[in-house]
């Protein structure tokens, strides 16, 4: 006999999304139910976030502590790989969700395992381990928290040839001695740099020009410089035609597009995301399965007045960070709306409207050097029509850099509004840069003056010391 059961508001996902949307409704007082098929805290905590940064900070450690004099005699040998992944395994809870569970029950939300669908307006049916079914209906709003997946590219013998997506190389239980990494973007530099370091002979391939196209052209300059010093083989403007393994086991051929026949142990396919909406029932309620959900600021599905499409699935910024952003913003405003407020508050606080998603999105690659960004280059500043002006800094000319470490190479970029002085964008590429991103970040989506930034004045000796060389080299 199926069940069926009411709640305030019904959550398809329990990643990181899931739950913030779930624990801003349960603060306003409303009952959730959160749907998990997998586990519970989601991609971030078991397949990306976590594990691929446990695998990253030695080797970023290292390659710190090499450069400073008096400790770099000490750390000259290998990392010891199996230390690594057993904190790796550490920081992802051994792939089990028993403390996010824990989490899910103190905030007083429901968790209903299996696959969840949506079968009508405000109804999601949930078809559990064993087959039973459950359906849930929603007096306010269900909110589609479930992501997006690795896709892979259509090429002959790529189905049997068992290649790794994101998940496989951040939970591998040991390092393959060739790894072939396919794709420059963030996946793809940082799983580089990961396997790399733990010794793998990795080779990076790449179809456009350069690496981490998205940020500004001289991050992946350097990204691709470091790397090539660390041992890897990186290669741009070639392309993938066929993989080859024959049963499924032993050593891969990679065929590049030249004829070229490259033969490794593993290869890595990070060639983009696609929306985890394929088979959650979204053709019952007039949308198309797979695709991804168009929202307004408060993460409501356009013509809809109760479904909630929030992180990835919205496309608007694939990162944890933001998909959390949202999740609370969209959580307030169904609270919001579920007591009948006249009109969604956008005013101090502007709690129900996810602005930071246009303009204002920070990201940091972990990568040696590490890579930080907030707001857009200059290339998309100039798309959209501003007038503006990049100001340069070479990161090796500050203080505090040459006192972080010897032969410290690096560069930041601030991308200034020249009508009304304030910063579009700020990019930096150097040892420890990801520590200085909040300060842009605040800069860009609090829209300061450069009138004002010019009183903020950095500690000496600091690599944020920066700051005061591009607004000098900005005020001429």
């Amino acid at each position: 006999m199926t069940q069926q059961a009411e709640y305030d508001v019904v959550v398809l996902g329990a990643g990181p999304v899931g739950e913030n949307v779930a624990d801003r409704v349960r603060a306003a007082g409303l009952s959730a139910a959160v749907v998990e098929g997998e586990l519970v805290g989601g991609e971030c905590s078991y397949w990306a976030c976590m594990p691929s940064k446990a695998l990253l900070r030695p080797a970023i450690a290292r390659a710190d502590a090499r450069r400073v004099p008096g400790l770099r005699q000490l750390v000259g040998g290998d990392l010891d790989a199996a230390a690594v992944l057993a904190h790796r395994d550490d920081y992802a809870s051994h792939w089990k969700d028993d403390g996010q569970v824990g989490w899910l029950e103190s905030i007083g939300a429901d968790l209903v395992r299996g696959h969840g669908r949506l079968t009508g307006t405000r109804t999601v049916t949930v078809t559990g381990p064993g087959g039973e079914e459950r359906v849930l209906t929603a007096r306010h709003a269900v909110a589609v928290c479930t992501g997006s997946r690795a896709v892979l590219p259509d090429l002959p013998g790529l189905a049997d040839a068992r290649p790794w997506t994101s998940r496989e190389a951040t939970s591998a239980p040991a390092v393959p001695g060739r790894l072939v990494v396919v794709g420059g973007g963030v996946v793809g530099v940082e799983m580089a740099t990961a396997w790399q370091a733990l010794g793998s002979r990795v080779t990076l391939l790449v179809r456009g020009g350069g690496l981490l196209p998205r940020m500004e052209p001289f991050v992946g300059e350097h990204v691709a410089e470091a790397l090539s010093e660390a041992g890897a083989d990186v290669r741009t403007g070639v392309s993938v035609t066929a993989v080859e393994r024959p049963g499924g086991t032993g050593p891969v051929t990679v065929v590049l597009d030249g004829g070229e026949r490259i033969e490794t142990d593993e290869v890595l396919f990070a060639t983009g995301r696609a929306a985890r909406t394929e088979d959650i029932g979204l053709d019952s309620v007039g949308l198309e399965p797979g695709a991804w959900l168009t929202v307004d600021d408060s993460c409501r599905v356009e013509g809809s007045d109760w479904l909630y499409a929030v992180g990835d699935v919205n496309h608007r910024a694939l990162l944890t960070h933001q998909g959390k952003y949202q999740a609370r913003v969209a959580g307030d405003a169904i609270a919001a709306r579920a007591q009948g407020a006249p009109a969604l508050d956008t005013g101090r606080w502007g709690a129900h409207a996810a602005t930071a998603d246009h303009d204002a999105v920070p990201q940091v690659v972990f990568t040696d050097p590490e890579c930080a960004s907030v707001g857009l280059t200059l290339a998309e500043a100039e798309a959209k029509g501003a007038r503006v002006r990049a100001v340069d800094h070479d990161l090796a000319a500050v203080a505090g850099s040459g006192l972080y470490a010897d032969g410290y190479r690096g560069r930041a970029r601030m991308v200034v509004d020249l009508d009304r002085e304030v910063l579009l964008g700020v990019t930096f590429v150097g040892p420890a840069v990801g520590e200085m991103l909040h300060s842009a970040t605040i800069a860009v989506a609090g829209e300061v003056p450069l009138g004002r930034l010019w009183h903020a004045v950095p500690s000496y000796p600091t690599i944020s010391e920066v700051w005061l060389r591009l607004l000098e080299a900005y005020r001429g």
